[in-house]
């Protein structure tokens, strides 16, 4: 394993899997205390729209689909602080909206060769340079965000109404914190792929919820459970030639099936030697 140090698509794949667990980590706590899942989801799949737009008008794909992506975090965050009773229906049409878009364009952009697939499920063994250099930024915009804003999201995540009574512009966090899950998306979406992204978001947020009594704990442990599964997952997929994507996030779902498999085996023998005694 050591020699395949030498290649530079491992070295930028290892690199890539540091970064975008960080983010995970930081942003998957964040959409799981605040109960955010659902709407998340909408916001992730809306990035295949600001790929095919990318891809139609000849642009960068990152930035693009970052910026198509954050217009509509910021809609549907204000659909949902309008508490609109079906809510729901909204941010599914808005979800297959922007997926339609992107299929749409991609279609209509000549001579379009692309692989779907990696948009789609992702591959990690093909981060180039400055894909990288836009994961460091934004690993460095979610941090300084988290950490100056970090007594503010904790009030906000656990008790709205407490927070806004001590001063903490609720809203103005809400709609900037949707926007940091456009972000995470966008960075997400060349490692796991756009199907695959609320897995990366989810699972390793809710295996260290299991364990941690505070939210930084949580996010400390959220990233480093996010690095294995990735790793891990990394190293199957070359082995095996599988895609990166998929194996992480199957890794991941093992993972968190053993884990709550030793939770349930632990109550049980915890509750026979009560019963017992």
């Amino acid at each position: 394993m050591i020699e395949l140090l030498q290649y530079n698509f491992i070295q930028h794949a290892l690199i890539a899997a540091v970064l975008v667990s960080i983010v995970a980590g930081i942003i998957g706590v964040l959409v799981v205390t605040n109960r955010l899942v659902f709407l998340s989801g909408g916001i992730v799949h809306t990035a295949y729209g600001g790929v095919g737009l990318a891809f139609y008008a000849g642009t960068a794909v990152m930035p693009t689909t970052l910026v198509f992506t954050s217009i509509n975090a910021l809609l549907l965050g204000a659909l949902s602080q309008r508490k609109l009773e079906q809510l729901d229906i909204f941010i599914g049409l808005i979800w297959s909206l922007g997926m339609a878009i992107g299929i749409i364009l991609m279609a209509l952009t000549p001579g379009y060769g692309a692989d779907l697939s990696s948009y789609l499920f992702g591959s990690i063994l093909t981060v180039p340079v400055s894909t990288l250099y836009l994961m460091g930024g934004s690993v460095l915009i979610i941090g300084a965000y988290t950490i100056y804003n970090y007594r503010s999201l904790v009030l906000m995540s656990f008790d709205a109404d407490f927070a806004q009574s001590k001063g903490v512009k609720v809203k103005r966090m809400y709609l900037s914190l949707l926007v940091l899950v456009a972000i995470a998306s966008v960075i997400l979406v060349k490692v796991v792929g756009i199907v695959l992204v609320m897995a990366l978001l989810t699972m390793p947020a809710y295996m260290a919820a299991q364990y941690t009594k505070s939210m930084l704990s949580m996010m400390c442990h959220s990233i480093l459970w996010c690095l294995g599964f990735t790793l891990t997952g990394l190293i199957f997929s070359y082995q095996m030639n599988l895609p990166s994507g998929a194996t992480i996030v199957v890794t991941a779902s093992i993972c968190l099936a053993l884990q709550l498999g030793l939770r349930e085996t632990l109550k049980f023998f915890k509750k026979g030697a009560v019963q017992a005694a």
